[in-house]
Formats: structure tokens, C-alpha cells, sequence
């Protein structure tokens, strides 16, 4: 697991570090330095800890006017022992929010296995957002986890499904991942 790093070519284009609004403002990071762990396997230094102890993440790119912000999650989605959901709302995505973020891209190739509890931080983060014309939308999570977010409740909330899995989106610029997301959003709603 230590060599999975978070996408890092479009560093030119967004970088949370340095940006100011970003609840990762100022962050400091090592090429060298593994201090956190997935259960006993160490991940790369790279991905951001919010709180949790099995889900890790890495705010790709935000855009402010149009207000999107993309985010890649790597680990274990677990709800049930450790409310992984709580710590994202309330560590990353309220302050997202109240920067005026209303529309969320969440890629989960690198997130293992889903364990649920109840939905009420999915239903507040919906809630949060939906005046605004807000979205999430889940994009390349593995077949098994869709099938136990399903099961969970979270697609009440979340955008998810097998028609949101394999986007080859590291080939595009994130503004092409924008588009490309409103219309696949824009094509289910019709």
C-alpha cells in the first residue's frame, strides 16, 4: 500500500497545500517520511489524514467559481467502527462547503471495502448542498463497494453506480473531469 500515491499531475492546476481557502492550507509533506498506516500496512505520506484511522484522502482540485472540488480517497471506508463519513464531513467537506463548494467528485478506486452504519452525515451533506444545486457524485469505486454503499442507504445521497465506474479520468484535465461528470449527471437525470 505504500506505493499507491494520490494522483499528482494536476499539481499545476490545484494545490491544496497552498491554497489558502482549503482546510489542508499549509500542510507540510514528506517524499520520505510513511507515519501513517492503514491496520498495520503504512501508506504513502502523500494522502491526508482527516481523523480517520482507515481513510485517507487527497483534494485534487477545487474550483471555486464553478464550485467543485474533486477528491480521491484511498483505504477502508469504515462507518461502523470508526464513522470514516463523520470525520470527511466534518474535517474536509463542512469546510468545503462553507467556502461555497456545493458539488463533490469522489473517486474510490483505492477504497477497498465499504462497512455502513446509518446515513444521517450522507443525508446532512446532502442537505448542506442541495439549495445550491449541489452534487456528489462517486466515480470508479470497485463493483463490491457500490453493491454495500447500496445497501448502506448512501446512494439516497450519493450519485453511484456501475455507469459511474471505469472513467478513465486521469487522461483528461480536471476541468474536462468537471464537464465530463455534469454530463453524466446531466444524462441520468433525463
Amino acid at each position: 500500500m505504500h506505493d499507491i500515491e494520490p494522483y499528482y499531475h494536476w499539481r499545476d492546476y490545484y494545490v491544496a497545500s497552498e491554497d489558502k481557502q482549503s482546510p489542508l492550507y499549509g500542510k507540510q509533506y514528506s517524499e520520505f517520511h510513511f507515519q501513517d498506516r492503514i491496520y498495520n500496512h503504512y501508506i504513502h505520506p502523500q494522502w491526508d489524514n482527516f481523523g480517520s484511522s482507515t481513510l485517507y484522502c487527497k483534494i485534487l482540485y477545487v474550483n471555486y467559481e464553478q464550485p467543485i472540488a474533486i477528491i480521491e480517497l484511498m483505504g477502508e471506508w469504515n462507518d461502523a467502527l470508526h464513522n470514516d463519513i463523520m470525520e470527511l464531513k466534518r474535517s474536509i467537506i463542512d469546510p468545503m462547503i462553507t467556502q461555497g463548494i456545493s458539488r463533490f467528485v469522489l473517486i474510490g478506486e483505492n477504497v477497498l471495502n465499504f462497512h455502513a452504519s446509518d446515513d444521517l452525515y450522507y443525508e446532512e451533506w446532502y442537505e448542506d448542498i442541495r439549495e445550491n444545486e449541489g452534487w456528489i457524485l462517486a466515480v470508479n469505486f470497485r463493483a463490491h463497494v457500490i453493491s454495500e454503499m447500496q445497501q448502506g442507504g448512501v446512494h439516497h445521497y450519493v450519485n453511484m453506480g456501475q455507469h459511474y465506474s471505469d472513467i478513465l479520468w486521469r487522461k483528461l484535465k480536471p476541468q474536462n473531469v468537471v464537464e465530463f461528470a455534469e454530463s453524466l449527471l446531466l444524462k441520468s437525470i433525463k
